[in-house]
């Protein structure tokens, strides 16, 4: 596993922008070596922000939009078009506004399109290993972009739960601390397939649990954060408020 890069910006619209144009780069770079590029997307009010700042990012038209393959990171077990949904935002912000290929883009189950939250698991599952191939789980994403939460959940593995613990790809969340309580979530091996990770969190309410997260000393189970690694890279995007608990050595503010 990459051990953490930690890119800091002034404020939450430079930091969107920043990594925006950072996607950008980094599918141009995926689709001239592979032809397809794999991202994972994530939700979350710096999230969507970020997913709002692609269409108007530099470079996005030498993109093939139409050869990206879209996956989500977790979502809410709601019904489709909820604000709630991860999907719905992205959506709006992003996914309307570009010319993707709708075969190519893979939304996770919804409350009204699968029986439980256990059968959406299994569903995305099963769409993941239809993409992978014979010899694959997931696919190898090129991008899985991860929001962390307060206490440094990111998807849908929050502290102490037992989607933390789980080998499957794919987990049905239940008692989520954060509501809405049912979600489905990737777990552990499906985001540490991923060639590249990026953790994205603005604010001060963010900065104890990024500091955390960069402490190797710390548990994945405890944190999730700290447990969240790509295979070629991970890196932590952060405004200066998410940074301030890194201290002057990370390159926060002193």
């Amino acid at each position: 596993m990459s051990e953490p890069e930690i890119e800091i910006f002034p404020d939450a619209d430079a930091l969107a922008a920043a990594v925006a144009e950072a996607l950008v780069e980094r599918v141009i770079v995926a689709q001239r070596e592979r032809g397809v590029a794999q991202i994972v997307l994530t939700g979350g009010g710096i999230g969507t922000a970020t997913l709002a700042a692609i269409p108007g990012a530099p470079r996005q038209e030498e993109v093939d939009w139409a050869a990206v393959e879209v996956w989500w990171g977790d979502e809410r077990f709601v019904p489709p078009g909820d604000p709630e949904r991860n999907d719905t935002g992205a959506r709006e912000g992003f996914l309307d506004r570009l010319p993707f290929d709708p075969a190519r883009v893979h939304p996770m189950p919804d409350s009204e399109g699968a029986a439980d939250p256990e059968a959406g698991a299994r569903a995305y599952a099963a769409e993941l290993a239809l993409a992978a191939g014979p010899e694959g789980v997931v696919p190898a994403f090129d991008v899985l972009m991860l929001g962390v939460g307060p206490e440094g959940h990111v998807a849908s593995l929050f502290p102490d739960l037992p989607g933390v613990h789980e080998a499957a790809p794919v987990v049905a969340v239940l008692g989520s601390p954060k509501p809405p309580p049912t979600r489905i979530s990737l777990t552990f091996p499906s985001i540490r397939s991923a060639r590249e990770v990026w953790l994205i969190a603005s604010g001060e309410g963010k900065a104890a649990a990024m500091a955390a997260a960069a402490d190797p000393a710390t548990s994945a189970a405890e944190v999730p954060a700290a447990g969240a690694r790509g295979q070629e890279r991970t890196v932590f995007w952060l405004d200066e408020p998410a940074a301030s608990g890194l201290g002057p050595e990370r390159g926060a503010p002193a």
